[in-house]
């Protein structure tokens, strides 16, 4: 389209300037040609005063000759015979012929002979005697044609700059035209490969404009639907982990018994079903995160939502709750369900890995290019954080999915973030989740900068319990 404009005002802008430039230059060179002419006429009229008082042949060469033209040689006078049978004067250089001449005392008129070298005007004189003169005034072909070509050159010249200027508008103009159209192609191939957080900015011409719109409205469409879809696997996980968290902890109190062993059986058994189930809903779960409009949560409002849900259990074991930084907004690029999915992962941990009684917070901490969440507990700790963190890739291990701290690092990774374990303030466990503001995608705690992990105090637990559910 955009070469399409060009070409077209190339078109247009050539036609219109060879429209006016042609007859233009035509007329330049007949202005040129009169006005040589006429300064000729004007010369060549000024021996008429001569002519009218004496025809004698020395007040003629003397009146010629202190002329311009006549020193020059380019003026003759030509006086026709007094009486038959007698010659006529001529004096000066005659370049025009005896038929011409005639043509001109005939006429009694101004006329113009082509000579050798550029035209003879030929300027009739009444005398005295009622007989007609001619005046011969030599114009060199340099005259007439003095000035054409530097007009000619202005004319091009200005054509060329019309052209040259017609063209850079059209391709301005079809930048503005082509460039909403690239975007919304780009943004089209970025939607199919699973960028999901792909927007084009509505600008440009109304139609471009319209079609930015409705690709937007599609675009958080789907990012709504998949968000959906996530939420629902999601709520799935959290309908049948919770619960199941708390089975657990009360069927390790029945003591020993048939009934008893048959029950941490059947738990166990529920429990490796729910560990698949989890297990398949993270490996189908879109791996391309949106981040445009419809796509991020408020930390401190989800925080909040599920710290009411999981102190409801912390009341019933008697654990120390503490939450801090959620009193004000925090908007972070990772979309609802992923976020609660990771807290009640790290939640779960807590409440499956720590004695009854040991207090835990969470923390959250907003900066301007990353927001921190911290999840401490006074447990035991860990002994060897790098292996936990390894653990997500890996089977069932000590009771363990290997998927808890992995759901939690995946979703930081998506902001270009990472997760961090270390010993907390409370004397067990911290886990730090830095989720990033910027919108980068690194895959990778390599992502982002300015980041300290969290640093490892001595004396810290002694025996390792698992990390994640």
């Amino acid at each position: 389209m955009r070469w399409a404009l060009v070409k077209v005002s190339l078109a247009v802008t050539a036609m219109v300037v060879v429209a006016f430039a042609v007859p233009l230059g035509l007329v330049v060179k007949e202005m040129a040609r009169d006005r040589a002419f006429s300064n000729a006429e004007r010369r060549a009229a000024g021996l008429a005063p001569v002519l009218a008082i004496t025809t004698d042949r020395e007040e003629l060469d003397k009146a010629v000759a202190t002329t311009e033209d006549g020193a020059a040689g380019r003026l003759a006078v030509h006086v026709p015979a007094a009486r038959p049978g007698d010659p006529g004067l001529e004096i000066g250089t005659r370049r025009a012929g005896e038929a011409e001449l005639a043509a001109t005392r005939r006429l009694g008129r101004a006329s113009i002979a082509e000579v050798p070298g550029g035209f003879a005007l030929l300027q009739p004189t009444a005398l005295s005697s009622g007989q007609v003169a001619v005046v011969e005034l030599f114009v060199a072909e340099g005259e007439v044609s003095n000035g054409v070509a530097t007009a000619w050159l202005v004319l091009a010249g200005v054509g060329i700059a019309l052209i040259v200027g017609s063209v850079a508008v059209a391709d301005r103009l079809g930048v503005r035209m082509v460039q909403p159209a690239q975007r919304l192609a780009g943004a089209a191939h970025d939607l199919g490969e699973g960028r999901l957080g792909a927007r084009v900015p509505e600008e440009g011409p109304p139609e471009l404009k319209s079609a930015a719109v409705a690709f937007n409205s599609m675009a958080d469409q789907v990012v709504q639907l998949l968000a959906n879809e996530r939420e629902l696997a999601a709520d799935l996980s959290h309908r049948l982990r919770t619960p199941l968290t708390v089975l657990r902890l009360n069927a390790a109190s029945l003591g020993s018994g048939p009934a008893a062993e048959q029950t941490r059986a059947a738990v166990e058994q529920l429990e490796r079903e729910v560990d698949i189930i989890i297990r398949t809903a993270r490996d189908a779960k879109p791996q391309t995160q949106a981040t445009g409009p419809g796509a991020g949560c408020d930390a401190a409002e989800v925080v909040r939502e599920r710290m009411e849900f999981w102190s409801a259990l912390a009341e019933d074991e008697g654990r120390l709750v503490r939450v801090a930084g959620v009193d004000r907004p925090v908007r972070i690029p990772v979309a609802r369900p992923e976020l609660v999915a990771a807290l009640d992962a790290l939640l779960g941990n807590v409440f499956r890995h720590t004695p009854e009684g040991t207090a835990f917070s969470v923390d959250v901490h907003n900066g301007e290019d990353a927001v921190i969440v911290l999840v401490s507990d006074a447990g035991t700790g860990i002994a060897d954080p790098t292996a936990a963190l390894a653990r997500g890739n890996s089977g069932s291990r000590d009771g363990s999915t290997g998927l808890g701290l992995d759901i939690v690092r995946r979703m930081a990774e998506t902001t270009g973030g990472d997760v961090r374990l270390g010993h907390s303030v409370l004397g067990g466990t911290e886990v730090r989740i830095w989720i990033g503001l910027d919108g980068r995608r690194t895959g990778g705690a390599t992502g982002r900068r300015g980041h300290r992990p969290a640093r490892r105090r001595r004396g810290g637990g002694g025996t390792r319990r698992a990390a994640e559910s």
